[in-house]
């Protein structure tokens, strides 16, 4: 509303200054005798803005800047006032365009025709989009035949633009949009920003003066990009530190992923004649390794830039130009064999990749929607943000995520949080700090009955107080069905961290799904389980007995964040370890062929310690006799025994016995209690 307010002053301003049309006045020394050096400096003013505007959009303020003071000491010049229009289509406040555009006019005695053109540009950027089309129209009517045919496919574009603008801006998405602030924002570039599946760290791309070697690209005359992040304490972002080397470098280092674990990050850099490469640095403990390219097919003698990895790991998406793609930039992936190696390298397909360019690709932790932003889909402009799902074998038909997420300028790098509740991605809007930021995106859901705007605060709940748009449309809420593990491994004596190998295991296909290993010095770790599979986990290190967990996820069972420490045992006479992924049929003592997965590590961690001797007991509810469940639970301790045997073990280095429910571990008057109490473990006995 402010905006508005403040853009209606300008045009009553304007109108009252020019309420007789004005004369063109030309930078000659006839027109200004007695200001001669005034004059000069004003000319080299015009000649410096020229320079600085013809490097492009990233020197636009500075050139804007230079023009500015021309027209200070001159503004009625009609080529100047185009000038500062032109610059304004490229920076903010973007209403001025349409002010330097008017007073153009009111100067010039003929416009020309490519006046209509950057008109209907500043309306459209302004998101007037019927006075854009008329005038999109007045500048087709003008051109010759051969100028239609120039600018034909470019103003059917510009058109549809306008027709999908005015419907996304009437049907605007409920959510909350706010730069991230100073802690994270600078004057210069930000962007990129990769978030922690927990939503604890933030990376992020920077071209501000703190750079590592504090170079200057003489391509675009700023600062070289380094890696920077921030840790998420107390309620708010920290000031963010960069990350220094070996991660960045004296050239460009942009951080475009990071693994599900959040062990590795995943770099873009343009090292030689390769165009730019992935690269990848691994965390040990605290310390980042010195990155590496990734080999061949994922790395070219394209271009290769922003890349993401699959939930578990095994499939890496990545942008590239290389030939037989569908248009500039296409999106690729690759998927890793069983022996640890990439495979060839697939095009996801022209419902995804178009004519133009796909850039910013991210795979949510679901493990089936990917984000990515794209100029070739029609958008509002530029580049707009959409997302596909994978589902069945194909990728769904691109969605654009709308306005006000999506505007005219260029909306990339888009972040989906694990909850869906909030966004992270860079663009250029008014009351940005620099030219790009980051901003955090809040959605809001259904609508619901308006509130106190104290309410509507509360409701938002990482925000910073620089912008506030509450849209009040109806919109469904981002759902990500998906369970994030996390917690942290310890020695269960000492209880120090353990490093620990963490495997995620599909049980009812007895199949190893992903390997992750938790922080060497903290013993963090963190698993996303996207939703409508039945989870083993198995925690393993060296001298420890493994610990094992199910998680059974239904299809529908929504978003969920798990808390889950564990301690591990070491490999020694009296500690024992429950069996959580052991099956029986119900009142059964036949194993479950899903449990073949955990009888096979019982059988690793025999294999591997030949001195030690277990006991494997068995245990019931209170549901049935004494007597019944004594045998059953007998029996089902001598099937995991039996297997064992039948795998090599030495008999003498196995007991079985069965507790029935004379040793719960929780209560059997609940359903919960009693499927803790079923259980099957292993004891060491002997060494």
């Amino acid at each position: 509303m402010r905006s508005f307010l403040f853009f209606v002053l300008i045009v009553l301003w304007y109108t009252t200054l020019n309420a007789q049309k004005q004369k063109n006045v030309d930078f000659k020394i006839e027109n200004f005798r007695t200001q001669v050096p005034a004059l000069k400096h004003a000319l080299q003013d015009i000649k410096d803005g020229d320079y600085y505007y013809a490097k492009g959009r990233r020197n636009i303020t500075v050139a804007l800047d230079y023009y500015i003071r021309a027209n200070d000491f001159n503004p009625n010049n009609a080529a100047l006032n185009y000038k500062i229009a032109k610059c304004y289509l490229r920076a903010r406040p973007e209403k001025l365009a349409l002010v330097f555009l008017a007073k153009y006019r009111d100067l010039s005695e003929n416009v020309s025709i490519g006046y209509y053109l950057t008109l209907g540009r500043a309306y459209q950027r302004n998101l007037m989009f019927d006075e854009a089309e008329k005038a999109y129209k007045m500048f087709q009517a003008l051109l010759s035949p051969t100028q239609a045919k120039k600018y034909r496919a470019r103003l059917d574009m510009y058109m549809r633009e306008c027709k999908i603008g005015r419907e996304m801006v009437a049907n605007p998405v409920r959510v909350f949009i706010d730069n991230l602030g100073a802690s994270i924002n600078s004057e210069y570039d930000d962007y990129w920003p990769v978030i922690s599946v927990d939503e604890s760290r933030l990376y992020f791309v920077s071209r501000r003066d703190a750079s590592t070697g504090g170079l200057v690209d003489n391509s675009d005359e700023q600062y070289y990009e380094d890696i920077f992040y921030s840790d998420y304490q107390n309620g708010y972002w920290q000031p963010a530190m960069n990350m220094g080397k070996p991660v960045n470098s004296n050239g460009h280092d942009a951080i475009v992923g990071r693994s599900p674990d959040g062990q590795i990050i995943l770099i873009y850099r343009n090292i030689g004649n390769n165009g730019g490469d992935i690269y990848y640095s691994k965390l040990n403990g605290s310390q980042w390794s010195k990155p590496k390219a990734f080999p061949k097919p994922i790395n070219s003698s394209a271009h290769e830039s922003s890349a993401t990895f699959s939930y578990d790991g095994r499939r890496i998406y990545f942008v590239s130009n290389r030939e037989g793609g569908y248009g500039g930039k296409d999106i690729y992936y690759c998927e890793k064999n069983k022996k640890g190696k990439w495979g060839k390298a697939i095009n996801l397909g022209n419902s995804v990749n178009t004519k133009g360019d796909e850039i910013g690709v991210y795979m949510h932790a679901d493990g089936k929607t990917l984000y990515f932003s794209s100029n070739g889909h029609v958008g509002m402009g530029n580049f707009d943000v959409y997302k596909t799902v994978y589902e069945n074998g194909e990728w769904s038909d691109p969605i654009n995520l709308g306005y006000p997420i999506n505007t005219y300028d260029s909306d990339a790098f888009f972040t989906m949080a694990a909850n869906g509740k909030h966004a992270y991605y860079a663009t250029v809007r008014e009351g940005s700090m620099g030219d790009m930021d980051i901003y955090l995106v809040t959605f809001l859901g259904q609508e619901k009955p308006l509130v106190d705007n104290t309410e509507d605060w509360l409701i938002a709940m990482r925000r910073s107080a620089i912008t506030q748009n509450v849209i009040e449309k109806k919109v469904d809420i981002n759902e990500h069905n998906l369970t994030l593990l996390k917690g942290v491994i310890t020695d269960a004596k000492t209880h120090k961290p353990i490093e620990a190998t963490i495997e995620l295991i599909d049980v009812d296909k007895n199949i190893v799904l992903a390997t992750f290993k938790s922080n060497s010095v903290t013993g963090a770790y963190v698993v996303s389980l996207p939703a409508g599979r039945n989870y083993g986990i198995a925690v393993k290190a060296d001298n420890y007995l493994f610990h094992s967990e199910n998680f059974n996820i239904g299809k529908e069972d929504g978003y969920d964040e798990e808390l889950l420490n564990i301690a591990l045992y070491r490999i020694e006479v009296g500690n024992k370890v429950r069996l959580n992924n052991i099956f029986f049929a119900n009142r059964e003592a036949v194993l479950s062929p899903s449990s073949q997965n955990e009888l096979n590590r019982v059988l690793e961690l025999m294999n591997d310690n030949p001195k030690i001797k277990i006991e494997v007991s068995g245990h019931t509810d209170n549901v049935g006799s004494r007597d019944y469940n004594l045998k059953l639970s007998t029996q089902r301790a001598k099937a995991v025994a039996d297997y064992l045997i039948s795998k090599g073990i030495n008999t003498l280095r196995i007991t079985y016995k069965g507790y029935g429910f004379d040793q719960p571990v929780a209560d059997n008057n609940s359903e919960t209690g009693r499927e803790l109490n079923r259980r099957s473990e292993i004891k060491i006995i002997g060494d």
